[in-house]
C-alpha cells in the first residue's frame, strides 16, 4: 500500500526534474553565452514555468503524470523553501542593516497600503493582489511561490503573478542602474541600497549590479546591492505568516479561526536552516572547514533544484486561456507595484541623505 501511493508519484517529478535541467541548460545558453555575463541575469525557474506553460498548452499532460505534478507543486516547494534558508546570513546584515532594515520596511508597507487600495478600485482577486505585493516587495518568484500554499493560490493566479513580477523585474533590472547613478551622483552606497530595494529578484539585482560595476567600476555598489536585498529576503519569515493571516482571517468567518490552523510551518524550518548556517559558519568557518562548505553548497543547490522543478510543474498545469480571461488589471497593479518601491526607496534615501547622514 506503502510502496503504490508512493509510485503514482514518481512519473510526475521525473518530469518535473528533466524541465529543470533542460531550463538550467537554456539559462545558461541565453545568460551567459548569449549575454555574455557571468552568472545569468535569467532566473532559471523562470525558464521552467515558461517552458513548461509552452509544453503544457502544446500536449495534453497524461493523467499517469498528475499527481507527482501536484506533489511537487506542493511538497518539494516546500522543502526547497526550507532548503532556502541556508544562504541567508544575518550576521552579514549588520554593516547595512541600520539604513537597510528601516528602508525596507517602509517600502513593504508603502507597497502593501497601495496594493489594498487597488484591491477596491480595479476589483482584482486578493490573492493574486497578494502575490504581487509579497512579489515586489520580499524577493520575487520566491515569495510568491513561498505564499501561494498559504493563501491556497490557483494555479493560474501563481502563473499570472510570476510572468508579472518577472517583466517589471527585467525592466527595473535594465533601467535602474544608470538612473541611480545620475540621481545619485555615483554613491555606491545609496546606490545599492537602492537597487537592493527596488528590483524584485536576487538575480536581478545581482545583475543590476554588476552592470553597475561594469559601466561605472564600482564593486562595492554591487557588495551593498546584494547584502541589502539577502536582508530583504529574510523579511519572508514574517511576510508568508502575516499573509496566511490576513487572507484566512477573511476567509473563515463561519469556523473557529485559530492563527495554528493557517501557520506555514514549513517556514520554522526555513528559520531552523538559518541558524544552522549561522552556527555552522561560526564554528566551522575560522578552520576554513571544506567538508561544511561543501554541505551549504549543496543545499543551495538542493534548493535551487526543488524550486524549478515546482515552477516547472506549476507551468505544465497552468492553463493560458484561465490567463487570458484575467486581463490587464493585474498587470496594472504590477506595473504600480514596481513604481511604488521604486519612489518610496528614493525618498526614504532623500531622507536619510538631508537628516540623518
Amino acid at each position: 500500500m506503502f510502496n503504490k501511493n508512493y509510485l503514482v508519484l514518481i512519473p510526475g517529478i521525473i518530469l518535473a526534474f528533466v524541465l529543470y535541467t533542460i531550463s538550467q541548460g537554456l539559462n545558461n545558453i541565453i545568460g551567459t553565452e548569449l549575454l555574455g555575463y557571468d552568472k545569468s541575469p535569467i532566473s532559471t525557474a523562470m525558464i521552467a514555468i515558461i517552458f513548461g506553460m509552452i509544453l503544457g498548452n502544446i500536449f495534453q499532460i497524461r493523467k499517469s503524470f498528475l499527481e507527482g505534478l501536484d506533489f511537487t507543486q506542493n511538497n518539494i516547494l516546500k522543502l526547497g523553501i526550507i532548503c532556502l534558508g541556508i544562504q541567508l546570513k544575518p550576521f552579514e546584515f549588520l554593516e547595512f542593516g541600520a539604513v537597510a532594515v528601516p528602508l525596507i520596511i517602509i517600502c513593504i508597507i508603502s507597497v502593501l497600503i497601495v496594493i489594498k487600495l487597488l484591491i477596491k478600485i480595479f476589483k482584482i482577486p486578493t490573492r493574486m493582489a497578494y502575490l504581487i505585493s509579497i512579489g515586489s516587495t520580499v524577493c520575487g518568484t520566491t515569495a510568491i511561490m513561498a505564499t501561494a500554499p498559504v493563501i491556497n493560490a490557483k494555479k493560474n493566479e501563481i502563473s499570472y503573478a510570476i510572468a508579472n513580477i518577472t517583466v517589471f523585474g527585467i525592466l527595473s533590472m535594465l533601467i535602474y542602474p544608470y538612473f541611480s547613478n545620475y540621481y545619485f551622483n555615483n554613491e555606491p552606497l545609496f546606490i545599492g541600497l537602492f537597487l537592493g530595494t527596488s528590483i524584485h529578484e536576487t538575480a536581478q539585482v545581482a545583475a543590476a549590479g554588476l552592470i553597475y560595476d561594469q559601466q561605472f567600476n564600482s564593486p562595492e555598489t554591487l557588495n551593498v546591492a546584494t547584502v541589502t536585498k539577502l536582508i530583504r529576503n529574510t523579511f519572508l519569515i514574517i511576510m508568508i505568516p502575516l499573509f496566511a493571516y490576513l487572507y484566512n482571517r477573511g476567509q473563515k468567518k463561519e469556523n473557529k479561526y485559530s492563527i495554528t490552523n493557517i501557520f506555514p510551518y514549513f517556514v520554522l524550518g526555513f528559520v531552523v536552516m538559518i541558524f544552522t548556517r549561522n552556527i555552522g559558519d561560526q564554528i566551522f568557518m575560522n578552520s576554513n572547514n571544506e567538508i561544511w562548505i561543501s554541505v551549504v553548497d549543496n543545499i543551495k543547490l538542493l534548493s535551487k533544484i526543488f524550486l524549478t522543478m515546482a515552477m516547472a510543474a506549476i507551468g505544465l498545469s497552468t492553463n493560458l486561456r484561465d490567463l487570458k480571461n484575467m486581463g490587464y488589471k493585474p498587470f496594472i497593479v504590477g506595473f504600480i507595484a514596481m513604481a511604488t518601491v521604486g519612489i518610496i526607496s528614493v525618498g526614504t534615501i532623500e531622507i536619510y541623505i538631508n537628516f540623518f547622514s
